[in-house]
C-alpha cells in the first residue's frame, strides 16, 4: 500500500505474482502484472500528487489479509476525491495472488 501511495510502480509490481488478479466487483477484473500496472496508471490521470491512504483496520488469517481504510486524492479539476475501501489480499509464496477491492465513493 505504501508503494501504491507513492506511485512506485516497480515496488507495487514486485509484490505481485505473475498471474495476479485484481477484481473490483461490478467494475473490472484484471489479470497479470501488465493489466494491473495499466489500471494503476489509468487511475492516476485526473489527480495531483500522490494519494493519502489511511488504513483503519488490518486483519490477517492464514494466507488472507483484509485491509479497510480511506483514500483521499486531490483532483486536477479541483476538490478532493474520497473513497472508503475494503481490500482482500490473497497471498501465495509471499506475493499478492489476488486482490478484491470493495469501494465506496464518498466524494468525487
Amino acid at each position: 500500500m505504501q508503494a501504491f501511495s507513492n506511485y512506485d510502480h516497480p515496488g507495487v509490481l514486485e509484490c505481485l505474482t505473475e498471474d495476479v488478479e485484481w477484481i473490483v466487483p461490478g467494475v473490472f477484473h484484471r489479470v497479470g502484472k501488465e493489466e494491473f500496472d495499466d489500471e494503476i496508471e489509468n487511475n492516476g490521470g485526473g489527480f495531483i500528487g500522490t494519494p493519502t491512504v489511511t488504513i483503519t483496520r488490518l486483519i490477517e488469517e492464514g494466507s488472507v489479509v483484509v485491509a479497510e481504510g480511506r483514500v483521499e486524492h486531490e483532483k486536477k479539476a479541483g476538490g478532493t476525491f474520497k473513497l472508503d475501501f475494503c481490500d482482500i489480499f490473497e497471498i501465495q509464496d509471499a506475493k499478492i495472488r489476488r486482490l478484491t477491492s470493495y469501494l465506496a465513493v464518498l466524494e468525487s
